[in-house]
């Protein structure tokens, strides 16, 4: 390795590449995703022989199917050109939430997505194991599907701390909610500073109603923590909830945002018994950030500088 660093990334995250090396020391790569006509990539990297030896870093998004196979002939390409060493930011693990079999014949696509990172080849001498870097992943236990790649898990809660402290400047000191159990243990211990709120689902007759489970919201702004939301029709029962105990505001922060279908419109101009006073988002999923950035409630905070702090001090 001779110290230089070159980020590679997917269309899709070409604008969060774009702040991550403005300013930096850091060569930001082109390559050219084009399509044949039959519908498979005809990709070529510009300049390749120029990296030989640097410290390269892809930006991933696998937010779809369609989106992987392209961006993983890249990645597979790049220790065979001789960079120093390669890791891979992939902020979203998109099969992270399909980890375990209940029953025969399911299929845990969450070890098969770790495979095929596993398949990256290995790079020239001192090249090392590649590395991957997932922000805020489903079930910490998804480290142990990789064996060739290491993984890094982080967390993006150090972006939504400084709204925590915003509130706090203007008297609304905020109490965490989560919206179940599994997402207090796995996000409970970045706020121990805060009081905690743990909903739960319970069945009454047909329905599966959202109740609070531990803590009081009563005359309070709750910020409801997850790693990531769907439809949102969970963090929607949360919030009736809260507030029909008492929360004076209800807020909520996902770092990965799904929204299957256009769901995010039910979170717009919802009644009150529904509404959120701010809902923060990051762009790990870059169509979603894209679509309801500037709309009221949502809020994206870039993982933009998490991820540029990353590879200038190469901790990864």
């Amino acid at each position: 390795m001779n110290g230089k660093k070159v980020l590679f990334c997917s269309p899709l995250m070409a604008d969060m590449a774009q702040v991550v090396t403005a300013g930096a020391d850091i060569a930001q790569a082109k390559i050219d995703w084009e399509v044949f006509h039959d519908g498979w990539p005809n990709l070529f990297i510009r300049d390749i022989r120029g990296y030989r030896g640097y410290d390269a870093y892809f930006l991933a998004a696998f937010r779809k199917p369609a989106d992987i196979f392209a961006q993983l002939g890249v990645i597979y390409a790049l220790p065979r050109y001789e960079v120093g060493s390669l890791t891979i930011f992939l902020p979203f693990f998109s099969t992270g939430t399909m980890e375990r079999i209940e029953k025969e014949g399911e299929i845990a696509t969450a070890m098969s997505l770790a495979r095929m990172l596993d398949a990256i080849p290995d790079g020239g001498p001192g090249f090392g194991r590649p590395r991957v870097v997932i922000y805020d992943i489903h079930a910490l236990g998804q480290r142990f599907y990789f064996h060739n790649v290491l993984p890094r898990l982080e967390t993006a809660i150090p972006l939504l701390l400084p709204k925590l402290d915003e509130l706090k400047r203007n008297g609304e000191e905020a109490q965490i909610a989560f919206p179940d159990s599994g997402a207090q243990k796995r996000l409970g211990i970045l706020f121990q500073d805060f009081e905690q709120i743990i909903c739960t689902k319970i069945r009454e007759g047909d329905k599966r109603i959202v109740r609070i489970k531990e803590g009081d919201p009563a005359g309070r702004h709750v910020v409801i923590i997850d790693d990531l939301v769907q439809t949102g029709g969970t963090l929607i029962e949360c919030c009736r909830a809260l507030r029909s105990r008492g929360a004076m505001k209800v807020s909520a922060f996902a770092t990965h945002g799904i929204f299957p279908n256009g769901s995010w419109h039910k979170f717009i101009d919802a009644p009150e018994s529904e509404a959120f006073d701010n809902f923060w988002l990051t762009d790990s999923c870059p169509r979603t950030a894209k679509r309801v950035d500037g709309r009221k409630p949502f809020r994206i905070l870039s993982l933009a500088p998490l991820i540029r702090d990353s590879i200038l001090n190469d901790n990864v």
